[in-house]
């Protein structure tokens, strides 16, 4: 856990941004990845991503939905984000095995990094965004899914 505070606090140390840092992310997403199980074998995964930013009286909020399917593992991951001066803080779920918790972190130019948590489990949440490429890093040592590496690119509208 201190590993993961320290993660937070060096990604807070940039600059706040000013504005909604989450309106680059809204729309369509698709791509894929890889995905590492607890037992080391890894799988090539596909990946569908909606996000939905809002300013709703002053505050900046993120509707986040990823849904992601190998061969053998899929999960379905929903988030609500709120933003306030560099922070990120909200709720999360995971709709297949029906878990869910908090979510706090921090937004440091293209980069989103965030802890999840709940009584059973924790993760690193890593989004960058560079225009229409999205990369996210899902990092969760010791659970069923150590870890997951996706690319994305918007979906023209």
């Amino acid at each position: 856990m201190a590993a993961v505070a320290a993660l937070l606090l060096v990604a807070s140390s940039g600059q706040a941004q000013t504005g909604n840092p989450f309106t680059k992310m809204g729309g369509s997403w698709s791509g894929g990845g890889s995905v590492t199980l607890s037992g080391g074998a890894r799988e090539r995964i596909r990946c569908r991503a909606g996000y939905v930013a809002a300013d709703l009286f002053n505050l900046m909020t993120l509707r986040l939905e990823l849904r992601c399917a190998s061969d053998s593992y899929h999960f379905e991951l929903q988030s609500d984000l709120n933003y306030n001066g560099g922070e990120i803080s909200g709720v999360w779920s995971e709709l297949t095995r029906g878990i869910s918790g908090r979510i706090a972190g921090t937004v440091a130019g293209n980069r989103i990094q965030a802890i999840i948590e709940s009584q059973t489990f924790q993760a690193i949440l890593e989004f960058t965004t560079q225009g229409d490429r999205q990369s996210v890093r899902i990092q969760a040592p010791g659970s069923e899914m150590s870890e997951v590496s996706i690319a994305l690119a918007r979906v023209p509208q």
